[in-house]
């Protein structure tokens, strides 16, 4: 059998060899799209504006920014939306451009009043209504798309589950969470102390659904495959384990957690978790996909005759 501790290069020895194609300009990608769709679906929700157009900006902006750095043809990024039947890049590229163009028009109309003023109270208030269905829906995609692209693949054990979608989703909605405390803490939530109070509780739950779909991750890739066993060493035995254990579980849950549980009523304590909280979910975001190996091409090693 292939040697379970056995990492190769661009070799033809039998071993684990990593993936990096998708790198650390993907997580960022990564990060923005989900970041920025929490934000505004929760924003979308409390009617708060700012929190609306720096979603936009995360998901619109620094989404697209980061893919094209990755990418070696950008002038031919826009097939990617070709293939929705068989693709979840298709599906989620279609999702942003619904998302963008449904949440500009609509926070167009709620600052300016854009769409009654083109057609009308009556016809204005049905497109309204349609923007805020249609962003809604398609923020959700690009929630989870970008997991479910990770899932489809077999060839990563790290990747292939279920709960990469629902991790997505979860880190999506706390990081919204933590931004909207921020950015609404002296806007509208200054109003509304029990606001205040109801959200502060809801990251705290967040947090320990983020631990539990994390520790879930872990536990199928290590009784998976051999790889998927793999990849849960380098997180937390190997060479990714300091900043996993300390970025990902240390800084961007417990810290957090902590500062949120005995502080929560204080700017200072939420501004701090809200950083803790970010860099947390971007670490995660990297070493998931540093951490990812590939099977040994072969399951066996070749025995010699002795004659």
């Amino acid at each position: 059998m292939a040697n379970d501790n056995q990492i190769v290069g661009d070799t033809f020895k039998v071993g684990y060899r990593f993936q990096r194609y998708w790198d650390t300009s993907m997580a960022a990608a990564f990060f923005c799209c989900e970041l920025g769709a929490g934000l505004f679906m929760l924003s979308q929700y409390y009617g708060f504006t700012l929190g609306m157009l720096v979603g936009l900006l995360f998901a619109g902006v620094g989404k697209p920014y980061f893919h094209l750095a990755h990418m070696g043809v950008p002038s031919k990024a826009w097939r990617a939306m070709l293939r929705p039947d068989r693709s979840w890049i298709s599906r989620g590229l279609i999702g942003i451009m619904l998302f963008v163009g449904a949440g500009v028009v609509y926070l167009l109309q709620l600052e300016f009043g854009l769409l009654t003023a083109l057609f009308g109270d009556s016809a204005g208030g049905f497109f309204t209504s349609l923007a805020r269905v249609v962003a809604f829906i398609s923020g959700v995609l690009v929630m989870s798309y970008q997991g479910f692209a990770m899932a489809h693949s077999s060839s990563f054990a790290l990747w292939n589950t279920g709960l990469m979608p629902i991790s997505s989703v979860a880190y999506a909605v706390t990081t919204g969470l933590a931004a909207l405390l921020v950015l609404g803490w002296n806007g509208f939530l200054a109003a509304q102390p029990e606001t205040r109070v109801i959200l502060v509780n809801f990251a705290l739950v967040m947090l320990l659904v983020d631990l539990c779909i994390i520790l879930s991750l872990l536990h199928g890739a290590y009784h998976g495959t051999t790889g998927g066993r793999q990849s849960v060493d380098l997180l937390l035995k190997g060479v990714y384990a300091k900043a996993f254990i300390g970025g990902v579980i240390v800084v961007g849950l417990a810290v957090p957690a902590l500062l949120l549980w005995v502080g929560g009523s204080s700017y200072l304590m939420v501004l701090l978790a809200t950083a803790a909280i970010l860099a947390g979910f971007f670490c995660f975001r990297v070493l998931v996909f540093k951490a990812a190996l590939y099977e040994p091409i072969l399951s066996f090693k070749p025995r010699t005759a002795n004659l």
